[in-house]
């Protein structure tokens, strides 16, 4: 197990550690202001050491937070992030030959392992997939011959002696710069970006196509996933999410609307059109609803750390698959089960088509996932418990003991209870993210960015 990381027992008590974002207002009824929409927070992401935290929202903007170094070693301070970078990744664009709006928002960001004293990341929007550069310089050089301290250039004649450039100390500063621009290989919106364990490659993923792309090659990507129908009225399911494995460089997954998982080999061809394994739970034909299709789609599907297993989401479950066990998933957990009588409401404020995403632990003991009224919920794969906490301005005094929430379905409803019918759907969790090593947690909640962490005795 990894230090760190236990197990989601009665012992581990979650506690508040930081909020980032603006205090909420005017948000009703699932609409806000132009100025807070573009605020609202759209991914969530750990680097592999967990030192940093990206974060990319509606306005096209990266928010990186940094860990404070002297904070590592006074427990009662651990896991303190403080803004590190902010930089305009994506902006607003125009497709005059479609005549479509192409929107700013960051879809996903994604790190790359450090090599050397900078930061590697890739954004993406609807269409344009940037890698990133994030350095720092804290120097800067002096005593040029050819241009004074202003930077104009000097009139050669006027140079009598030759001076030997020194590098003078400076304030700190954080540059981030766009290495490579990969546009114009999506003719739909791209949902998914993965790097490979190669970290040579990584790929892209739309409604109905994955590309294979090298980082060091920008006008040319391999289409290796294409389902799209000669006749598009013959379309029956769209690529909702896909995943590299961990440690083999030649296997990915991608998920469908269908409730499908379909794993790949690209040993195998060229184009993985034909699947390696094929994932798919039989549906009990008495659960069966005019909502079945589409609380079965699958809004987000991860490997394990370990590449043994993988983690789906849907409206309203997490599955966990064993990859030698194609029939059926080994574990399923109950997101929000006391919803499946509103179902109908929620198809009518579109809140039915929300896509939640789930994140494993380091150890990959527990899962966790978001829901509505600012909830999200943990389960334990070891004990199978399970908690429900909520992300709120109102339990954010420092280190602030989350209380778990139970909702109360019918009946008499207790004291800490709260009832189904008065959550709030406007509010809802769908990016969230685990430190890789420690007990620390992301939680994005619209505008609002909260850090927890547990309590250490």
């Amino acid at each position: 197990m990894i230090p760190g990381i236990g197990n989601l027992t009665q012992d581990t008590l979650w506690c508040f550690s930081q909020v980032k974002g603006t205090i909420d207002i005017g948000v009703t009824e699932g609409f806000s202001t132009l100025l807070e929409c573009s605020d609202i927070i759209s991914t969530v992401e750990f680097n592999h050491t967990g030192e940093l935290l990206a974060t990319g929202d509606k306005g096209g903007r990266v928010v990186i937070f940094q860990r404070e170094q002297e904070s590592k070693n006074q427990l009662h301070r651990r896991g303190e992030y403080n803004v590190y970078s902010t930089f305009q990744s994506h902006e607003p664009e125009f497709d005059y030959l479609k005549s479509l709006e192409i929107e700013e928002k960051i879809n996903k960001i994604r790190w790359l392992p450090q090599q050397n004293a900078a930061y590697f990341l890739l954004s993406t929007n609807d269409k344009t997939v940037k890698l990133w550069k994030v350095s720092e310089r804290d120097k800067r050089p002096e005593g040029y011959n050819l241009k004074d301290e202003d930077g104009r250039l000097r009139d050669p004649a006027t140079i009598t002696t030759l001076r030997v450039p020194v590098l003078r100390p400076m304030d700190l500063m954080v540059e981030a710069t766009p290495r490579r621009v990969f546009a114009n290989a999506h003719t739909y919106h791209i949902n998914s970006i993965s790097v490979n364990s190669d970290y040579e490659t990584y790929m892209s993923a739309d409604d109905l196509r994955i590309n294979l792309w090298n980082f060091e090659i920008t006008n040319q990507s391999f289409n290796i996933v294409d389902i799209k129908p000669a006749n598009m009225e013959e379309l029956t399911e769209v690529i909702t999410a896909a995943e590299f494995h961990p440690l083999h460089c030649n296997t990915f997954v991608y998920s469908s609307s269908k409730g499908t998982i379909r794993l790949c080999d690209m040993r195998a061809s060229a184009l993985c059109d034909r699947h390696t394994k094929f994932f798919e739970e039989p549906e009990d034909p008495s659960n069966r609803s005019f909502f079945s299709e589409i609380i079965s789609s699958i809004s987000d599907v991860k490997f394990s750390h370990s590449g043994r297993y993988i983690m789906t989401r849907d409206y309203l479950t997490v599955k966990v698959w064993d990859l030698n066990m194609e029939n059926r998933p080994i574990e399923t957990y109950q997101v929000h089960d006391y919803l499946r009588s509103k179902l109908c409401s929620l198809y009518e404020n579109d809140c039915i088509f929300d896509k939640f995403e789930c994140v494993w632990n380091g150890s990959d003991s527990v899962i966790m996932t978001g829901s509505y009224n600012n909830f999200f919920r943990m389960f334990d794969r070891n004990t199978k418990r399970d908690v429900t906490l909520e992300a709120s301005r109102e339990n954010s005094k420092p280190r602030a003991i989350l209380k778990p929430r139970k909702v109360c379905v019918g009946g008499k409803r207790r004291k800490d209870e709260i009832s189904v019918d008065s959550l709030d759907f406007s509010k809802k969790i769908l990016h969230t993210a685990w430190h890789p090593s420690e007990n620390i947690i992301a939680v994005a909640a619209t505008n609002n960015l909260y850090i927890f962490q547990d309590k250490v005795n």
